[in-house]
């Protein structure tokens, strides 16, 4: 399959808009500057990078070269540019990925994902990572991943930030979090571009092996994905919906998929690939009249 080279890719043109509204809302949040300052001082970004040169195995042309060939061509699908540096590490019993590095970004994959996903999958997978760096939202994703550390340090000591404060920066991140996979999704399929490869990724992200997926088993996916994308969830306790967000166990990926389903169904992943008629989100002009909540925006707490 030929794939085409979005030379020239913002991500503003494929951006989910709760990705945005979250980010905003997190933003707007006291003690989030304070916050990005201590992690710039404790030198925390440097940190993660020595943990993954110290812990793990660089990848390279020469020794796996198959995995290799699919993070470079998904950093050039999505022009993404320098490279950044690749790492395998061990596996996990389930397919796992990340990035770090605010400065010199580093993707890291386990051998389960290698093992598991095909070349196209790989694409899928590299891309919903590497959409980090597009979105140059790695400050906010990174400041997640150390989040529930820093909490605890931010509250036993006088740096500024109670910890109530923290506490609700805490769940404003872990909603973000959530929403700026909808964005990384939509980065994944423009890389690998067949909806069919993101789905059956999504269904191994979820556990299930090659020997699993049938055609019955991915048709009923694709309707239960389409199910759970149609419905509401505004009436949703709060309560619910933080406890939620807070379970690191989740994938998400029946929702994931039906949010990525109505991105292709939309038309607009089409025009990306195309990248023609175009639409980058413009700043909402302030109305007078508007409630508090209005003037807000997007609230974590009560908007899903």
């Amino acid at each position: 399959m030929t794939r085409k080279l979005l030379t020239g890719l913002s991500s503003k043109v494929y951006e989910h808009p709760f990705d945005r509204k979250a980010l905003a809302s997190l933003q707007n949040m006291p003690g989030v500057s304070l916050l990005l300052k201590k992690i710039n001082e404790y030198g925390i970004d440097r940190l993660l990078r020595l943990q993954s040169l110290g812990s793990e195995i660089r990848i390279s042309p020469r020794n796996f070269p198959q995995l290799y060939q699919a993070f470079v061509e998904t950093c050039e699908i999505l022009d993404v540019v320098p490279v950044p540096e690749l790492y395998l590490f061990r596996g996990t019993g389930h397919i796992e990925t990340y990035i770090v590095g605010v400065e010199k970004p580093l993707v890291g994959i386990n051998l389960d994902a290698m093992e598991w996903l095909g070349a196209d999958e790989l694409l899928y997978v590299f891309g919903h990572e590497v959409a980090r760096i597009k979105s140059q939202h790695m400050v906010y994703h990174q400041m997640a991943i150390v989040m529930p550390t820093l909490k605890n340090l931010l509250s036993s000591t006088t740096l500024g930030v109670g910890g109530l404060v923290a506490s609700g920066m805490e769940l404003g991140l872990y909603n973000w979090r959530m929403m700026a996979r909808f964005t990384a999704d939509r980065a994944g399929l423009l890389a690998c571009q067949d909806i069919d490869v993101a789905t059956i990724t999504l269904m191994k992200l979820a556990g299930l092996p090659d020997e699993y997926l049938t055609t019955a088993v991915i048709e009923d996916f694709l309707v239960q994905a389409r199910e759970f994308a149609s419905n509401s969830f505004d009436t949703v306790d709060k309560v619910t919906k933080i406890l939620s967000y807070t379970e690191p166990g989740l994938s998400w990926v029946v929702m994931r998929a039906g949010e990525l389903l109505k991105w292709v169904d939309s038309g607009e992943y089409e025009n990306v690939i195309q990248q023609k008629n175009l639409k980058t989100p413009e700043e909402p002009e302030e109305k007078e009249g508007k409630t508090p909540e209005e003037k807000e925006g997007w609230n974590f707490l009560t908007s899903w």
